[in-house]
């Protein structure tokens, strides 16, 4: 093998009514995106995954969906205590699931090298015979400070130990306390200050800099900089405990040349210019999935509610006719104006027995990024799409007009909702074609959100709600309330900003283009633009639902 080959993994066999295979995997610290391309592989061919709810968490979106996912019973409160979950059965399911023949993923937090029962499990699996394998993952120890902005070296080199204050001995806080190097100590917020008043009686200096990470690389992320004397102090005027954090896993590190005084132009992570703020986007998880990750990307954490839901329409014989008659050569083209339509169009086909090889011969056009995957999925790939703005007007600046020479047939196939605007039809008339404007579907409001989800919306636990349309304006209003004044309202464009306002409420961010992906950006310049404002004012940095009565106290305590 060169050293530029890189290895396949196929997923292990399973191995009949004998032994099957365990793969003990890290999940790293929290992050889903730091993940191991091979740590994806193998969780997309287990068939158990045993991890407790938050890493289970992580690594889920990459199993298969009906893969099986027994519940762990955590036993050992004293163990809670301390921030190390003792589950009772997690070795119980691994070996029992292993013994029937099952491909089992046993995954755990940060790497499985440095989990003592991922340890015992691995001893019990080769006791018995039952191969396994090891993925290693990123430990929170190196991650944690990463994304925290505290390198742990310098250009110097200085020496770095690790301590786990839950089982260190003196010994261990004589030997780091006598060092000049820096310490990463694993702790949880309750004992992080006796830990720091360890390190100074053996011997570390009271100014020594310290900085303190709960929530590592998750956007719940936070960070506290002091001093091995001040950090008590510290927590105390920040009121942060006792708190339900106070069991928490935390990661601090201590030391000189580990620059956690240069934090400000280091942390790059909660410098994110929508770090931490939850916004609500008025789509399913389908529709609203790249939008989500851009979000993301800005540091938000975006909570989809859908506002309409998709019904067949009332008279389906229409759409029948149309399909009809693309199967037979109707159509010079077919033009899709979003994800609803394609799934319209898919389920007639499949109900009529056809697949994507009857486009054959048919143009295809695709209004945006979304809706050309969804075709890409169902095995067609759109000959036309928006080159410039990603809407109806973008496609209709590229879609050729009618051309009696080139173009046998002057007809277009529109299949669409019921309350769709009429710009992409006019706009194919001015340009010579014949349009079938065909309801594919109807549009209806949705269901109201869980309780939760509406006390949020009305409360202020939401810092920004992005307005896609008039209608997402009135079916949020109609199902969930009336955003409260503190969140942020971003709306794609001037008709949608008016129905805010009619609805009371105040356009904080308008797109200057009518798309999602530009009123995203939008939203995330206002937010950098909210933040550096408060820097220059010496203020601290708020979210918006924090700035609502009470919002600040509950940060710091959930």
């Amino acid at each position: 093998m060169s050293p530029t080959t890189v290895p396949n993994h196929p997923a292990p066999p399973a191995y009949g009514h004998g032994h099957g295979h365990v793969t003990f995997l890290g999940a790293g610290p929290g992050d889903p995106g730091l993940l191991t391309l091979r740590a994806v592989e193998a969780l997309a061919g287990a068939d158990v995954l045993i991890a407790e709810p938050d890493v289970l968490d992580v690594v889920r979106g990459h199993a298969r969906a009906n893969v099986s996912t027994p519940e762990l019973t955590a036993s050992d409160e004293a163990s809670i205590a301390v921030g190390v979950p003792a589950l009772r059965d997690a070795a119980n399911l691994v070996m029992e699931a292993a013994r029937g023949g099952k491909r089992v993923v046993r995954a755990v937090t940060g790497d499985p090298g440095l989990d003592g029962n991922a340890g015992e499990e691995m001893l019990a699996c080769a006791a018995e015979g039952i191969p396994f394998e090891v993925v290693p993952g990123i430990a929170a120890a190196v991650g944690v400070p990463a994304y925290a902005g505290v390198p742990l070296r310098d250009a110097q080199g200085a020496d770095v130990r690790f301590v786990d204050a839950r089982t260190a001995s003196d010994r261990c806080w004589t030997e780091v306390g006598a060092s000049d190097g820096t310490v990463v100590v694993s702790a949880t917020l309750e004992t992080v200050a006796g830990a720091a008043g360890e390190l100074v009686s053996a011997g570390r200096k009271p100014d020594t800099p310290l900085t303190v990470t709960v929530a590592g690389t998750t956007t719940r992320q936070r960070t506290w900089t002091a001093t091995l004397g001040t950090i008590a102090q510290v927590f105390k005027q920040g009121k942060v405990l006792p708190s339900p954090e106070g069991h928490r896993p935390v990661i601090a590190v201590v030391g000189e040349r580990s620059a956690p005084a240069q934090r400000d132009q280091l942390a790059w992570f909660e410098s994110k210019p929508l770090f931490g703020w939850k916004v609500l986007v008025p789509r399913t998880k389908e529709q609203a999935a790249s939008l989500s990750d851009q979000l993301r990307s800005y540091g938000a954490v975006p909570h989809e509610v859908p506002t309409i839901a998709v019904e067949p329409p009332r008279t389906p014989q229409q759409m029948e006719r149309a399909v009809k008659g693309l199967v037979t050569g109707r159509y010079e083209w077919i033009a899709f104006t979003s994800v609803n339509a394609v799934k319209a169009v898919r389920e007639k086909f499949e109900e009529y027995g056809l697949d994507a090889r009857a486009f054959a011969g048919i143009k295809v056009a695709a209004v945006g990024e979304q809706t050309a995957k969804a075709l890409v999925d169902f095995g067609v790939k759109p000959d036309l799409a928006p080159s410039g703005e990603q809407s109806a007007a973008g496609l209709l600046e590229d879609w050729p007009p009618y051309d009696p020479v080139f173009d046998p047939i002057d007809r277009v196939f529109l299949p669409r909702a019921d309350i769709a605007t009429e710009t992409l039809v006019a706009g194919l008339i001015e340009l010579g074609w014949e349009v079938d404007d065909v309801t594919a579907y109807r549009t209806v409001r949705a269901s109201p959100p869980p309780a939760e989800t509406r006390e949020a919306i009305k409360g202020g636990g939401f810092d920004a709600v992005l307005f896609t349309s008039s209608s997402t304006v009135r079916n949020l209003v109609g199902i969930a309330g009336k955003p409260h004044n503190v969140t942020v309202i971003a709306c794609i464009g001037p008709a949608t900003a008016k129905t805010a306002e009619e609805h009371g409420l105040r356009v904080d961010v308008l797109s200057p283009e009518p798309s999602v992906h530009k009123l995203a950006e939008a939203l995330a310049e206002f937010g950098a633009k909210r933040r550096d404002a408060a820097k220059e004012a010496g203020e601290p940095i708020l979210r918006p639902s924090e700035k609502r009565p009470g919002g600040r106290r509950r940060r710091a305590t959930t």
